[in-house]
């Protein structure tokens, strides 16, 4: 039988919501089904709204260095770094990513140039996805965005690592309303189901594993002249 006992991982959810707390959010609501599923399963789970804290706009690790009064990035990027799994949720706006999302992948591209004790980046070894709300048109579209950005960093992308729900196109109730039907459709429940699963088992195997096999992706080997096998065609 499967081992379904998932303790030992951690999972981070940001909320990209445009909303702040106590206000509801539709994406906090999808994102609460597939965390639920998580801790029931023994996985510590955080989820964080990012409009609650003061994250300034940049791409640098702290933005206090580059003009900005206060930035709260620095506190919360510990927690990114100690989590297994990242799910970045939001909404649709004007058929893409919200404002909020945006400045988020932008903080984590921050880190970019930060590498493990394996010299890769300091995203390998994490698994990431996303969940988008709306009522309108862009759920593929917003998750392609989020998960190329992840994937790109360093994350390691399951198969079917997105899900979402956006009801009929053009104005009309949002995901947690009532009469909505979202809670109950089975499209975005299995979508959810699976997305949630599939970060759960590759979490784990790259958990178990030690992350990613280091040969071929370590940039200080490439800087001191390691090629990897590769062979530059303009010297063949």
């Amino acid at each position: 039988m499967t081992d379904l006992d998932f303790s030992g991982l951690r999972a981070m959810f940001v909320n990209c919501t445009l909303k702040r707390s106590p206000d509801v959010s539709h994406t906090g609501g999808l994102i609460e089904a597939s965390a639920d599923v998580m801790r029931k399963h023994g996985v510590e789970v955080e989820v964080l709204r990012a409009v609650d804290h003061d994250i300034a706009t940049g791409v640098y690790p702290d933005m206090t260095e580059h003009g900005w009064s206060s930035d709260e990035w620095p506190e919360i990027w510990p927690r990114v770094l100690a989590s297994d799994i990242l799910v970045i949720g939001g909404p649709i706006w004007l058929g893409d990513n919200s404002s909020v999302t945006k400045r988020v992948i932008e903080r984590l591209y921050a880190q970019s140039g930060m590498l493990n004790d394996q010299g890769q980046s300091i995203f390998y070894g994490r698994v990431g996805g996303c969940l988008i709300t709306g009522n309108e048109d862009g759920i593929k579209h917003c998750a392609q965005n989020v998960l190329y950005s992840l994937g790109h960093l360093g994350y390691t992308i399951p198969p079917q690592a997105d899900a979402g729900w956006i009801g009929e196109a053009g104005p009309g109730p949002s995901y947690l309303d009532e009469g909505s039907g979202g809670p109950e459709n089975d499209f975005t429940n299995r979508n959810t189901t699976f997305m949630t699963w599939n970060l759960l088992h590759t979490a784990r195997m790259l958990q178990q594993a030690g992350g990613l096999p280091s040969y071929g992706n370590q940039r200080p080997a490439w800087d001191d002249g390691a090629r990897f096998d590769y062979e530059n065609p303009e010297y063949r």
